[in-house]
């Protein structure tokens, strides 16, 4: 087989392109892939450098050749934004997450091996869970509130949201004494005494209960 290299010029930039889409549509897959999340993301990281020596190379041939190859600048050019693009905006130039609607309340839990919980209850009765830890988990579904607790309903088909949590009451932070730190606390049910707590650090609610 003969070789082609405008072909392969072209193959660079449909790569840079098919990166580019992907890391700028991970608020939609990433927390749907748990551990495989970790596995996307490092195969992703590999295709950052392969474009980045990629760049390099055709910088160097560019240079010998004065750039006479018009699809060699295209390709260049193309790489370089998609690269810049990927250091600035690692999550993707739009923020998917803002376009749900607005943050009420967002509250955190740091686990064992700095696994991380975020959890936020959005203007337009949402909620959404995610799970960092050896890989990303979202759990997702409607909530309303009845006087001073929060209700989850239509919790996501996610196999980890079986034993979800029914309700969740804001309370005074145990853990200080000035009381002017709230908590989130997650009941699996009525009978549950202990409840799984989260720090509060944001709260538009209006909702405590002393």
């Amino acid at each position: 087989m003969q070789f082609n290299p405008i072909m392969k010029q072209k193959r660079l930039i449909i790569l840079a392109i098919l990166f580019s889409l992907t890391i700028n549509t991970t608020y939609f897959w990433e927390g749907q892939l748990g551990f495989f999340a970790i596995v996307a993301l490092g195969l992703l990281a590999i295709v950052f450098c392969i474009l980045a020596i990629a760049l390099i190379v055709q910088l160097v041939i560019g240079v010998r050749e004065r750039f006479k190859q018009r699809i060699r600048i295209y390709n260049i050019v193309i790489i370089s934004v998609v690269l810049a693009l990927a250091i600035k905006k690692p999550n993707g130039v739009i923020n998917f997450g803002r376009l749900s609607g607005k943050d009420l309340l967002i509250a955190q839990r740091e686990g064992a091996a700095n696994c991380m919980t975020t959890f936020k209850l959005k203007e337009n009765n949402k909620f959404i869970e995610r799970h960092i830890c050896f890989g990303v988990m979202d759990i997702s579904g409607k909530y309303k509130m009845i006087n001073d607790t929060i209700y989850f309903t239509n919790v996501s088909s996610h196999r980890h949201a079986k034993n979800y949590y029914k309700f969740a009451v804001i309370k005074p932070s145990r853990f200080n004494s000035s009381k002017k730190d709230y908590d989130l606390v997650m009941y699996h049910n009525a009978s549950d005494s202990i409840g799984t707590e989260l720090w509060i650090i944001k709260n538009e609610l209006n909702l405590v209960k002393e």
